[in-house]
């Protein structure tokens, strides 16, 4: 059986031999270029099976590389590996057709085992697009690249989404940047907070209302649902909606119809659903606190989002994009640098806020001292925000006791609340929820809130 060959393409020697050696160890015929130009020169002498491309040439990038291999060698399977990858870039790759995406650094079996797969895998057709501006989330480690991946494979599916991760990991950027790469991306992205607006009001929001539907409703009242009509609806904090509206938009996610309140008639809506959440739907599904059915219909698709402790490479680049950001909005020295001490305080927190809380810490810096240099003064930050109180673990009965998930919840918001005196903004805070939120889950858990005793 003959050798599939293989063209490695990296202006970087040292990677570039890497590639070629680990390739020819595992049996294929591999060839090395260290630019475009000599990529084509090779593509000209000779047919190969797979590419394997840096993104970021010294005379070019993979991208344009890509469009020029389609005409000289159209059947070739492409893998795009990059150090400095960008949800942008992953998009454009799986647009023009590429095979697969890597990004740096990799362990060589997990190329061989890509360049494998492409060797007896057809090629994917694709098409050219335009690379979009700044990249809309920053980040180069692997586990967000496989984010990136994630996006591109389903944005342009008509199926809804569900992103899952903690607070502050950037899961309306992901809702947005599942918008921006759809069939429908100059239709409108309407966002709605499910955990912020009463339950008295969230269908009116959601659905519409007519005049006369109820007291005050003195006007028709378009929906979210229909203001999204040919676009994306995104459902944050999905996990907050009443029993009740998911029975209604699991109806919804069956038929495509809509009903406003005090309506008789149902009215067609296309729209894409993409849902957010920072809690584990499938436990509270199994723990009768959400809708199976309802859940199986938004996760048809589920990107999980990693948490910043688990992509501490991406911290110095982050520190950046927020440096030149917040220095031009608030008119300080666009030139200011990071010092390594500060970096290495910073890598070295375990972010429980996530990319939110590191872009708070970076503000602040600029604000305090204009500059990004003081480690004392962080160091001082993140001891402030460490020494918060956290949320004290409720007193559980004797090992041995069955608690369901729904008694465990009821013990935990009574514990905050005792230690709260009674403080429900407070005790939100500590829970991670809306006050709202506190609102219902007390009143589904047969929790009584005394409203004389709010302790603010």
């Amino acid at each position: 059986m003959a050798r599939a060959r293989v063209l490695v393409v990296d202006d970087d020697t040292a990677m570039r031999e890497l590639m070629v050696l680990a390739l020819s160890k595992e049996g294929f015929e591999a060839r090395a270029a260290a630019t475009s130009a000599a990529a084509l020169a090779a593509l000209a002498e000779a047919s190969f099976e797979v590419i394997v491309t840096d993104i970021y040439l010294g005379d070019g990038t993979g991208l344009e590389l890509l469009e020029r291999c389609r005409e000289t060698c159209p059947e070739a399977k492409v893998i795009l590996v990059t150090a400095h990858g960008t949800i942008e870039t992953a998009a454009s790759a799986r647009r023009l057709g590429v095979f697969d995406y890597l990004a740096k650094p990799f362990a060589v079996e997990v190329l061989v085992e890509r360049v494998r797969a492409a060797s007896r895998t057809p090629a994917a057709a694709g098409r050219p697009v335009e690379l979009g501006p700044a990249s809309m989330i920053i980040g180069n480690d692997p586990a967000i690249v496989e984010v990136y991946n994630a996006v591109a494979r389903v944005a342009p599916l008509p199926i809804p989404v569900l992103v899952r991760g903690e607070t502050g990991t950037g899961k309306e950027l992901i809702a947005r940047a599942l918008h921006r790469y759809s069939a429908h991306p100059d239709g409108p992205f309407v966002p709605i907070n499910c955990g912020a607006i009463p339950d008295t009001l969230l269908e009116s929001e959601l659905f519409g209302h007519r005049r006369g539907a109820f007291t005050g409703a003195d006007r028709d009242h378009r929906g979210a649902i229909e203001a999204a009509r040919s676009g994306t609806l995104f459902l944050d904090e999905v996990g907050e909606l009443p029993a009740a509206l998911q029975v209604k938009l699991l109806r919804f996610l069956q038929s495509g119809e809509v009903r406003a309140v005090g309506s008789d008639r149902s009215l067609e809506v296309p729209v894409r659903v993409v849902a957010a959440t920072n809690r584990d739907l499938r436990a509270e599904v199994a723990a009768g606190l959400f809708r199976e059915d309802f859940f199986f219909r938004l996760a048809a698709y589920e990107i999980v989002l990693p948490p910043l402790r688990e992509r501490r490479s991406d911290v110095p680049l982050l520190v950046e994009h927020f440096r030149r950001a917040h220095a031009e909005r608030l008119g300080l020295d666009p030139q200011t640098t990071v010092t390594n001490e500060v970096l290495s305080v910073l890598e070295g927190h375990p972010w429980p806020g996530n990319v939110r809380e590191l872009e708070h810490v970076v503000q602040r810096l600029l604000v305090d001292t204009g500059a990004l240099s003081d480690a004392g003064r962080a160091r001082g930050l993140l001891a402030s925000a460490a020494a918060a109180p956290p949320a004290p673990a409720p007193a559980l009965p004797a090992i041995g006791d069955e608690l369901s998930l729904k008694e465990l919840e009821r013990l935990h918001i009574e514990a905050v609340l005792r230690r709260t005196g009674g403080n429900r903004t407070r005790a939100a805070e500590i829970l991670g929820i809306e006050r709202k939120s506190l609102y219902r889950k007390a009143e589904r858990l047969g929790i009584a809130l005394d409203p004389s005793d709010e302790g603010e």
